[in-house]
């Protein structure tokens, strides 16, 4: 009798390990409204993290949430300190030399310049960008002076203080922050499009873990429950797919 009760325990919990879910942890900077915030609980909060809860759900994972600086986002991924970066990442060739991206889970977006005046030096000036993006290094191989921050919200005061003529920075991310600012900050420019939208980036070993993401976006895109998150975040002018 002990030795079958010791064997039905042994299958049950076999049975239990099969169904376990697999933990994946997030990595995601927590500083770049509407894709990623911390709320006044101190939680993740924003589009990212909503579509990220989703795609565990369909990938059968169970997401834990981490966050980093940018400018350390892909060595901490390289180094095992959490398991994909969801955190407004457009995909290009530079960074895929180094990490592996799903499919994108945003259209390419436009980028734009923010100035104290509409008559502000883009071209020749000095222009703010968060480090290591897309942004900044399209400034550096412009006429005009890169001047980096580790954060985007640095970016946008430089601006303010007067250190820089104008932030250059996902037009997402600026457009509130003009709307909330009472006429003190104007766009100075037409959109540039940068970068094949945003994805996750994985290490490039992890070859499973990227497929079932992928997979989950792909099924977002087909229902239409991705555009929806996306209107929801971004409004109804976003562009979606």
């Amino acid at each position: 009798m002990k030795k079958l009760m010791l064997a039905t325990a042994l299958v049950a919990l076999t049975a239990g390990s099969a169904f376990a879910q697999q933990v994946v942890r997030m990595g995601t900077e927590g500083a770049y409204p509407p894709y990623n915030f911390i709320n006044d609980n101190g939680q993740v909060d924003g589009f990212e993290r909503e579509l990220g809860d989703e795609l565990c759900r369909r990938a059968e994972l169970t997401c834990e949430w981490v966050t980093t600086d940018w400018d350390s986002i892909i060595p901490n991924l390289q180094s095992g300190n959490y398991d994909t970066i969801i955190a407004g990442m457009n995909i290009n060739e530079e960074r895929s030399k180094v990490i592996s991206f799903t499919q994108n889970y945003t259209p390419p977006a436009p980028s734009a310049y923010v100035a104290l005046s509409p008559d502000a030096d883009i071209e020749g000036g000095v222009i703010a960008a968060q480090v290591n993006t897309i942004q900044s290094g399209y400034i550096a191989a412009s006429g005009a002076t890169l001047l980096e921050f580790a954060t985007p919200d640095e970016t946008v005061a430089a601006v303010r203080n007067g250190e820089a003529d104008a932030v250059f920075a996902d037009k997402d991310y600026l457009v509130p922050i003009v709307n909330e600012s009472n006429g003190q900050l104007v766009i100075v420019s037409d959109d540039v499009t940068l970068g094949g939208g945003v994805g996750m980036g994985l290490r490039q070993s992890d070859t499973e873990l990227r497929g079932k993401f992928d997979a989950a976006i792909g099924s977002m895109k087909e229902d239409g429950s991705l555009n929806a998150l996306i209107i929801k975040w971004f409004g109804e002018d976003a562009d979606v797919f």
